[in-house]
């Protein structure tokens, strides 16, 4: 195990992942309270202290452990899941969709302003590789979040998205999934189906998207 390049690899990354994190669950938290559930507003859940979204197993202790035991090939974690009250929506099966897509669709944003700060330091002639990669980490980071949370699985968020745009008999079956979703997930990312099936074209088709919105920063590199 080179122990410099993990110390590295950990410094780079380290901000962009906290900011993914942290602004992901507080997304869904605020989209929540917007449509009518105060619950994760009363815990302090919607707040963009990082520490109140940490899981000490998910997201330090698991990834940690599976980069040492697969030296860096797989990573895999997760953060404290915002508590939302479906039943307290004003809407619930409409307001679920929208508090749902509220993490990804903050990790889509995260990704695109990471981008565009990178062109920006391009374009203002910086060469210092730590900020560079940091950027270019923030983008992929958030890339990774947005699609895999989409994934149409309960308990995950597109889980909950294809829950609330199913009809009723439909989306019922499907939500009774969600106590086991977790483990089922688990081992299709273990089997490598997730990444080859979902991950991969669902990521390029987010790179193609940032790299259109994009193109007027890449223009201040040109």
């Amino acid at each position: 195990m080179d122990y410099a390049h993990l110390i590295q690899t950990v410094a780079i990354y380290a901000l962009p992942v906290i900011f993914a994190i942290t602004v992901h669950e507080a997304a869904h938290g605020y989209a929540a309270r917007h449509f009518g559930d105060n619950t994760a507003w009363m815990m302090g859940r919607v707040t963009l202290n990082p520490v109140r979204h940490i899981d000490p197993v998910g997201t330090v202790l698991m990834p940690l452990l599976l980069y040492f035991a697969t030296s860096g090939a797989f990573l895999f974690g997760y953060a404290k899941p915002v508590p939302v009250r479906f039943d307290l929506l004003k809407n619930p099966k409409r307001d679920m969709v929208w508090v749902a897509l509220a993490g990804p669709g903050a990790n889509l944003i995260q990704a695109f302003l990471w981008g565009a700060a990178l062109f920006i330091l391009q374009g203002m002639g910086v060469s210092e590789l730590f900020f560079l990669k940091m950027c270019q980490g923030g983008v992929l980071v958030n890339v990774v979040m947005f699609a895999f949370n989409l994934f149409p699985l309960p308990p995950l968020d597109g889980g909950r998205i294809l829950v609330g745009l199913l009809p009723y008999r439909q989306a019922m079956l499907v939500s009774r999934i969600e106590p086991w979703g977790f483990f089922i997930v688990l081992g299709l990312v273990l089997l490598g189906l997730v990444s080859t099936y979902w991950l991969q074209p669902v990521m390029a088709l987010t790179y193609g998207l940032l790299n259109i919105l994009l193109t007027p920063f890449a223009w201040l590199v040109t």
